[in-house]
């Protein structure tokens, strides 16, 4: 008894922290993707379809980014929430095409800048546009680290059960682990 009490504290305790670091990635992806999309918009007020397409990608990322905070702050965020595969399943196709772009930026900048048809200087551009392509390599990583989160907090959420106790398999048994092994064969029992 006082062993899963100490599990169930213990189990509390990382999933009180996880919570609280995904939400601060969270945070900080939506920081880094919404200065992605002002820098965008401060190559060309009116972007060119490369940089719609640029921006939609930020949006998108931002969209990922409420919708985890959301689903992890609301009270029936438990281990089957329903939505949890469409989360991970966004967060993954960010991440691809957020890496795709961080290196397309910084391989060939000039074309890059070239389609986003910037009215700013060439330089000035370039400068800008290595600016978002360091965001979008931050935002990268960040998408990684926020779905390795959401798995411990998916996990957290099973061992915890619907109702706060600990819903593993073999936990909380104790004699009637002794009863069990009584049954088996004679070479099992020990």
């Amino acid at each position: 008894m006082g062993l899963n009490n100490f599990y169930s504290d213990s189990t509390e305790h990382h999933h009180t922290h996880t919570h609280k670091i995904f939400l601060f990635v969270n945070y900080i992806l939506l920081g880094a993707s919404s200065s992605c999309i002002f820098l965008t918009l401060s190559l060309r007020l009116i972007p060119s379809l490369c940089g719609f397409f640029f921006i939609l990608l930020h949006v998108f990322t931002i969209c990922g980014a409420v919708f985890g905070c959301a689903t992890v702050s609301a009270p029936h965020a438990g281990a089957d929430s329903k939505w949890y595969g469409a989360r991970m399943v966004s967060s993954v196709l960010t991440a691809i095409f957020q890496g795709s772009v961080f290196v397309l930026i910084f391989t060939k900048t000039g074309d890059f800048l070239g389609n986003l048809k910037s009215y700013v200087r060439e330089e000035d551009g370039v400068v800008i546009l290595r600016l978002a392509g360091g965001l979008c390599a931050l935002i990268f990583c960040l998408e990684w680290v926020v779905l390795t989160l959401a798995f411990f907090l998916k996990y957290y959420a099973y061992a915890e059960g619907n109702n706060g106790n600990v819903a593993m398999k073999n936990r909380g048994k104790g004699e009637d682990n002794d009863e069990d092994i009584k049954n088996w064969p004679w070479p099992f029992q020990v």
